[in-house]
């Protein structure tokens, strides 16, 4: 008698499962970095790119594309503009000052007190703008970097998440080459595969990760240190100046003037570089709300390391398909080896498998509609192997007699692909998030949700009040010149 269950038949339930290995492949043949893109925009679009000699940039939000920084950079020409300005403006000023100390001594002219009260007055009254910009600045850098660290914190976090998962997966197509390589070495080459690309996945990932993180701690912490250190030196500086303008001290005036020209020069770079990091951020942040707004449009996807979402609604489909398949031909089967035994007067009671995909049109997974007496695939095994026939031991006929319709050989092929079906199926909410980049989904969601808004309004109040001190900073500056010049006239002395 014909074994109820035989090699070729277990073998057709197994093609399904080839099928769905076959629909995961063309995910890992996507070849991607792990950037952050966006949409093209208007206004990104227009910014003139020093690199093409001030052409439009005419491009997309792309950390990779040095276009992209040289114009982001050019953003910030007004400071670097006036920063140069007033230095050439230092360097005349003090070659003027320099020869005419060399020719002659300032004449002696009679002012009035009440034009050095003003121009005290003004330094008292400037030196406090200065004083409470310096302060709002500190406070502002303060809290730009906290947000900027909360934000490489979520994005890196994501794809800390992203490389754990595919190692997860990684492993377990491992897993399932070692159970179906006496049986199946199609499959086994389709495995090996997979998981080589999955390794390339994971090392593109972990390279972004690593790399990227250095850099970005490198530049925030850089721009946090040297705002710190500008802001803090002026604050001394301003300090220095009320003492040195109460104790009428000529020579330390003219030091620092000297001093404060140059802070305010950096104060002027810095103005530059903090909007420059300010429209940064703004990039980022419309480019990840346009992103959920439409992700189909948004050039973001042609750069995530996730395959089109209609390619990838479409493959988990086929993936749903495909075990919902193979787990309904093992319990047609089983249903059919049911109703030869009990045509033979035969009790035997055999439960469902559990299948975990709706059926058709959707195939959604939803375990938790497996009926209650219904069994994991994975343990299928445990079942059948009450009913092995152990060929050595008896022939066929006495087998069957005792209810023993599985062979030996069988029940182990059976057994490797139901555990292989079983941690597939296991791994499924895994693979599904890496086909829908649920992680760095959740990422954007977080960033535009609670990050965004107090990142952008705290480095635009960094930026803006670095512009406000270095305003100020220059009016200081002549107003102290000013002062010494006007001492050096009443004395008829060298400035």
């Amino acid at each position: 008698m014909k074994h109820p269950f035989c090699p070729n038949q277990l073998q057709r339930n197994a093609i399904p499962f080839v099928l769905l290995l076959f629909s995961i492949t063309p995910l890992l043949t996507h070849r991607h970095s792990l950037v952050f893109g966006s949409s093209v925009s208007e206004r990104i679009a227009k910014r003139p790119d020093p690199l093409r000699k001030f052409k439009h940039y005419a491009g997309n939000f792309d950390i990779r594309n040095k276009h992209y920084w040289a114009s982001a950079a050019f953003t910030g020409i007004h400071g670097y503009a006036v920063a140069g300005v007033w230095l050439l403006c230092g360097v005349g000023f003090g070659v003027f000052v320099v020869v005419k100390n060399l020719i002659s001594t300032f004449p002696v002219v009679d002012r009035s007190n009440s034009s050095n009260i003003i121009v005290f007055l003004l330094i008292i009254l400037f030196t406090i703008f200065a004083i409470g910009g310096s302060s709002v600045a500190i406070a502002a850098n303060e809290k730009s970097s906290q947000r900027a660290e909360k934000l490489e914190e979520i994005i890196f976090g994501a794809g800390e998440d992203a490389s754990l998962t595919i190692a997860k997966v990684k492993s377990t197509m491992v897993q399932m080459h070692t159970l179906l390589l006496p049986y199946d070495s199609k499959t086994c080459d389709l495995l090996d595969l997979i998981a080589h690309r999955l390794r390339k996945v994971s090392l593109t990932v972990n390279t972004f990760v690593q790399s990227s993180r250095k850099y970005w701690d490198r530049a925030i912490q850089t721009l946090y240190v040297v705002n710190v250190v500008v802001v803090s030196i002026d604050l001394v500086a301003l300090v220095a100046g009320f003492v040195l303008l109460a104790l009428q001290n000529r020579p330390g005036i003219i030091v620092l003037i000297f001093c404060c020209w140059i802070l305010t020069t950096l104060s002027w770079i810095l103005t530059g570089v903090d909007f420059f990091f300010y429209n940064f951020i703004g990039d980022t942040c419309s480019t990840l709300k346009n992103f959920e707004e439409d992700p189909q449009n948004n050039s973001l996807m042609d750069m995530l390391p996730c395959p089109n979402f209609t390619s990838s609604a479409q493959t988990l489909e086929q993936i749903n398909y495909s075990v919902h398949s193979f787990i309904s031909e093992i319990n047609s089967k089983i249903e059919e080896v049911l109703s030869q035994i009990n045509d033979q007067n035969e009790d035997v009671s055999f439960p469902e498998v559990c299948d975990p995909f709706s059926s058709a049109p959707d195939y959604t997974y939803k375990p938790q509609n497996c009926r209650n007496n219904s069994i994991p695939v994975g343990d299928l095994p445990t079942i059948l192997s009450r009913f092995i026939c152990y060929e050595a031991n008896m022939s066929t006929e006495n087998c069957m007699e005792n209810g023993k319709f599985v062979p030996e050989g069988i029940y182990e092929m059976s057994l490797a692909y139901s555990r292989s079906i079983e941690d597939f199926i296991n791994i499924y909410p895994d693979l599904s998030s890496l086909m829908e980049c649920s992680s760095l989904k959740r990422a954007f969601s977080e960033i535009v949700a609670g990050q965004c808004r107090p990142i952008e309004l705290w480095t635009k109040v960094l930026w803006s009040s670095m512009l406000g001190l270095s305003l100020v900073m220059i009016v200081l500056v002549l107003l102290w010149s000013c002062k010494s010049i006007f001492t050096a006239s009443l004395q008829g002395s060298n400035l």
